[in-house]
């Protein structure tokens, strides 16, 4: 990569035309955040303008529908997390694309997920939540930011995991489900961990191996007896077909741009991990992975699409 960059730095200035980026989701996200962070440094780096667009609805499928549709010719990017490729596919069948109509670029972010409560919620911890969900099926409530998100996933999991049955409610986005919390009019929410950045909210539990550095307070599920941790991570895509010389082109913008103090600042102050950057093999790799355990997590669960 650090030849490719060197490579590449005089030529990164050969196409002046706009890059559109496609989000597949809300405004004010964690995706949403480190993308208008990134989206200036691969600018600088590419020369040429760089325009982030919302386009959320449809747990992600309106957003990825569109970038697959676009000309495989680097002017139009997809910056989406995996679940559009391992999950979303195998719950519809009007999607209208597959993971092979994109061609990976780079990984720019890795995500946690979380279930939250208002402070004043007398659900003080995440059995406090299982105890009343099991006293009363159907009667405690959470919201997500769509059907099939890992989110939604992920309480869906923990459902099976700890035999209840939980209202879902779905929004457009982790900042609609955080008002609702906020408000009273829901139990609890799912919510990638980056959502709870200045949010007065209690976090019951984080969906991951071991606890996150920057909420050393908030205990995993995993040490509260259940062992829910579905793998969230993302990063920007090309639709297939895009020549191998403009991916690799847009991968060094990347690996530049996701090293600058700008974007480290933006992913970690999102509770990323270290080292979310990785290059487009690796990338491709581990989405091939993600569908193959995401596949073997949905044969144990319901689902049905918005």
């Amino acid at each position: 990569m650090a030849l490719l960059l060197l490579l590449a730095g005089p030529a990164l200035a050969e196409d002046a035309r706009p890059l559109t980026i496609i989000l597949p989701g809300s405004a004010g996200s964690t995706s949403d955040t480190l993308m208008r962070v990134l989206a200036p440094a691969m600018q600088a780096r590419l020369g040429q303008p760089v325009a982030v667009v919302n386009r959320d609805g449809g747990s992600g499928a309106i957003g990825v529908q569109q970038a697959a549709r676009a000309a495989p010719d680097g002017t139009t990017l997809l910056f989406t997390a995996a679940y559009a490729f391992s999950v979303l596919p195998m719950i519809r069948q009007d999607l209208g694309y597959s993971p092979a109509s994109f061609t990976p670029v780079c990984r720019a972010f890795v995500n946690t997920m979380t279930v939250v409560v208002r402070p004043d919620s007398p659900y003080r911890s995440l059995q406090d939540l299982v105890t009343a969900a099991r006293a009363a099926p159907g009667g405690v409530s959470f919201g997500h930011q769509g059907v099939a998100s890992v989110p939604h996933l992920a309480m869906m999991e923990l459902a099976q995991a700890a035999g209840l049955r939980l209202q879902d409610v779905p929004f457009r986005g982790d900042p609609a489900v955080v008002v609702e919390v906020m408000a009273g009019r829901i139990d609890a929410g799912a919510l990638v961990l980056g959502s709870l950045r200045g949010r007065d909210l209690r976090p019951l539990a984080v969906f991951a191996a071991t606890r996150n550095p920057a909420l050393p307070a908030a205990p995993t599920a995993l040490e509260q007896g259940f062992d829910v941790r579905p793998a969230s991570f993302g990063g920007l895509l090309a639709p297939a077909g895009t020549p191998a010389a403009v991916i690799a082109r847009l991968d060094a913008a990347c690996a530049a741009a996701a090293a600058e103090p700008a974007y480290l600042d933006a992913a970690r102050r999102g509770f990323q991990p270290d080292g979310v950057y990785a290059d487009a093999a690796a990338f491709g790799a581990s989405l091939k992975e993600d569908v193959a355990a995401k596949a073997r997590l949905l044969a144990g669960i319901a689902l049905k699409p918005e």
